[in-house]
């Protein structure tokens, strides 16, 4: 399956979203070896870099895109689709294409790759009520 940010978007739940996303990964599972340097380059590389502000920019710094869910410490941009060795070397759609990126925070994206819910920040909305701001006026 070919996760994209337009499918991403249409789902109108942050749950659904990360249940869309997410990869059920080993922890410890290895990505890329003994080239893992390969991506650490990549990521400081100034075409990555201008691609991460533009979707930080598109997103508003909110997690997995969700409106009102600003992210507060560091923004991580996920591929939505595991990249490999061969997507950083040839430069590949999956790598660069805004289409394939989303922001997500850190916990987010650890509860992504290791698929567990109970990861994910907790996003509990407290009910309003007047004057609750200033508890001395009633």
């Amino acid at each position: 399956m070919i996760r994209t940010y337009s499918e991403l978007c249409r789902i109108k739940t942050f749950e659904g979203r990360f249940r869309y996303l997410k990869l059920d990964g080993l922890v410890g599972k290895e990505t890329f070896g003994f080239d893992r340097y390969l991506n650490q380059i990549f990521y400081n590389s100034p075409e990555y870099r201008k691609i991460r502000q533009e979707v930080i920019l598109r997103d508003n710094g909110c997690d997995l895109a969700f409106k009102n869910y600003e992210i507060a410490g560091k923004i991580f941009v996920h591929h939505m689709n595991p990249i490999s060795k061969e997507d950083i070397l040839e430069r590949s759609d999956f790598a660069l294409n805004p289409e394939y990126l989303v922001c997500v925070s850190h916990l987010t994206h650890n509860a992504i790759h290791y698929g567990d819910e109970t990861l994910l920040p907790k996003t509990e909305l407290i009910e309003r009520k007047p004057n609750d701001q200033a508890p001395w006026r009633k």
